[in-house]
């Protein structure tokens, strides 16, 4: 575990602050812009072909490329949504929203698109989670290049052991009211451009990275093993419940390696999984 250096400290204490809303940090950018959608979704489980939204938040927000810096916050757009079943208790325990406050809320999904096409980016810290869903209603959502806060920037070389949201924002000395839409897309834009990092912000290595082809690797041919299973997962392999695989995005350098260590796990003679590669446009595409 590894806190940013300036992090306030009372003693042995750790002090937290409140997560801001973001605020312009240039009052004239004096180089290319990038305008950028930042999405959250609150939903009723985990499939994007059986569940539904319950609650969206975006907010649009035009960046300086060159060093990352917030030019304006554009536009903000947040709702609930009341889904064909009722909301599952569970649900309402992560993330506080129940039946009564969703009841005749729906999300205007014209509005959504009208503020997406001006975005050359849309970004969420889960974009396979986010991005299935956002796709089943909106037209301009996949169309337009995705990227992920997670799997697009290296935390670990920045020193943090966990990519989950709510550790690095604690991890960068500040907290929010977690798993309700807006907050969330508030707390992540202020990681990406935390003012510990002054030449490497998180926002420019997520941006440069959304605009490189990635792969997947799929292990197909997996015959069931709970302790191959478990180094698989410890090495950044994701279960995909649609096809009920595990996999890993990766850059085209590394993709040898994957493949040498699922042989040496699993396929003891020659590697028996998949490779594909995704352009650009279709990252986190379902």
């Amino acid at each position: 575990m590894s806190f940013i250096k300036n992090i306030k400290k009372n003693g042995t204490d750790i002090l937290l602050y409140k997560c801001p809303s973001p605020v312009n940090e240039l009052l004239v950018s004096g180089g290319k812009i990038i305008k950028i959608a930042f999405i959250d979704t609150e939903t009723t489980g985990l499939n994007h072909k059986t569940d539904e939204i319950i609650e969206l938040a975006l907010k649009i927000i035009t960046f300086e490329r060159q060093s990352g810096k917030i030019v304006s916050v554009d536009h903000s757009y947040t709702s609930f949504n009341q889904p064909k079943k009722n909301i599952n208790e569970n649900i309402t325990i992560i993330t506080g929203i129940n039946d009564k406050m969703v009841k005749n809320q729906f999300i205007d999904w014209k509005k959504v698109d009208n503020l997406l096409i001006n975005a050359n980016l849309i970004i969420s810290h889960n974009a396979s989670f986010d991005k299935p869903f956002m796709d089943n209603y909106s037209i301009i959502s996949s169309k337009t290049q995705w990227a992920c806060s997670i799997k697009d920037i290296d935390w670990l070389e920045k020193g943090f052991i966990s990519s989950k949201q709510e550790l690095l924002c604690f991890w960068h000395g500040f907290y929010f009211e977690a798993h309700r839409a807006m907050n969330d897309v508030n707390a992540l834009i202020h990681l990406l451009t935390h003012n510990s990092y002054i030449d490497n912000k998180p926002i420019l290595e997520l941006v440069k990275n959304s605009e490189t082809p990635t792969y997947i690797i799929w292990v197909t041919n997996f015959p069931f093993n709970e302790d191959k299973k478990n180094v698989v997962k410890i090495n950044g392999y994701g279960w995909n419940v649609i096809k009920k695989l595990w996999s890993k995005s990766v850059k085209k350098e590394n993709i040898e390696g994957e493949k040498i260590f699922l042989t040496n796990l699993i396929y003891n003679d020659i590697f028996k999984g998949e490779v594909e590669e995704l352009k650009v446009l279709d990252k986190y595409k379902i």
